[in-house]
């Protein structure tokens, strides 16, 4: 009888993360997960997973960072997904040697293992915010990038030796490059929890940064599929590519507001706060997502227009125990 194939997860207890784990586990793999180490012992999303899922999960604590911890994790996986990162755009300006260790180093040691253990396939995890402010749209994989945050950087860093190493060494990778994923678990350091959170909560007075980006949002569901899509495609039609994921649809902040504003039939006041806004040259104004290749080469498709996936977001925050976990009183960076 064949056993039922081993997946390795590094930051899979995240937000993207724990989806992705629950999304593999119902597609019939055994998952093997990384958390970061803690003190506390902390499993971060995973612990809320139900236990039938949990029973397909062997969660270890670890960090990308050490090449050890990247190794003994992906020690006899069938495919690896790497989604460890620190991701917070604000927090890369006052720390960005953290960025280049974890999105960068981090990435460095995670295709060495697959190199040194013969892993049949990686899939690294890049970000829309590589391509900056679109100059053309929507945006194909052929658009220039161009890095305006310490966090952009980081990860254009790690896509770049991805690149390389599939061309020095044949390692076996594939980049997915998500738009801006959002749903249940998601950090307040992103603007749909924000808003969603801060209603939830009781406030009807919503305090946030520049209104005037437009974003193109993919739930969290169908982002997890898309993973699942290039880590079990043929090789011939994933290997060595770089694929977006995104809807194709965009909306401004301003309009994603009065959206969320509707779903929770909640009237809101919108307020700027000048300590929430990038600097100036730093802000991507429009990103939209042109995944054909991703569909050309998978057959993916998002499932959850942006409407109902806000609405089965906003019923998530609203349960007590969710919102528990929040601070949605402060800014979070």
């Amino acid at each position: 009888m064949t056993s039922a194939p081993l997946a390795a997860v590094t930051g899979a207890e995240g937000f993207i993360g724990s989806h992705l784990t629950e999304a593999l586990v119902a597609s019939g793999h055994r998952v093997r997960a990384m958390a970061q180490y803690n003190s506390f012992s902390s499993y971060g999303w995973l612990e809320t997973l139900p236990s039938d899922v949990l029973d397909q999960v062997e969660i270890v604590l670890g960090d990308v960072r050490d090449p050890g911890s990247v190794r003994g994790l992906l020690d006899g996986a069938d495919c690896a997904y790497h989604l460890a990162a620190l991701i917070a755009i604000p927090y890369s300006y006052q720390a960005p040697h953290s960025y280049v260790d974890t999105n960068v180093t981090g990435t460095l040691n995670v295709l060495e293992a697959v190199r040194a253990l013969g892993t049949p396939r990686l899939v690294h995890t890049s970000t829309s915010e590589t391509y900056g402010t679109a100059r053309t749209v929507p945006i194909t994989e052929d658009h220039p990038i161009n890095t305006q945050s310490p966090y952009a950087a980081s990860k254009a860093g790690g896509d770049r030796l991805a690149d390389s190493y599939h061309a020095s060494f044949g390692t076996p990778v594939v980049t997915l490059r998500p738009f801006n994923t959002f749903g249940p678990r998601q950090s307040m350091r992103a603007v749909i929890p924000t808003v969603i959170g801060q209603v939830a909560a009781g406030q009807r007075t919503i305090t946030l940064g520049d209104l005037r980006p437009t974003r193109d949002f993919t739930f969290v569901e169908d982002t997890a599929r898309a993973f699942l899509a290039v880590g079990t495609a043929a090789a011939e039609q994933v290997v060595g590519r770089t694929f977006n994921a995104g809807t194709g649809g965009e909306i401004s902040v301003g309009d994603l507001v009065a959206l969320i504003g509707k779903v929770m039939d909640a009237p809101l006041d919108v307020q700027e706060d000048s300590a929430r806004l990038r600097p100036a040259a730093s802000e991507v104004m429009r990103l939209v997502a042109d995944a054909t290749r991703l569909t050309t080469a998978t057959g993916w498709r998002p499932a959850s227009t942006l409407e109902e996936g806000l609405a089965r977001t906003a019923r998530w925050f609203t349960d007590p125990a969710n919102l528990a976990r929040y601070k949605t009183g402060i800014y979070n960076i």
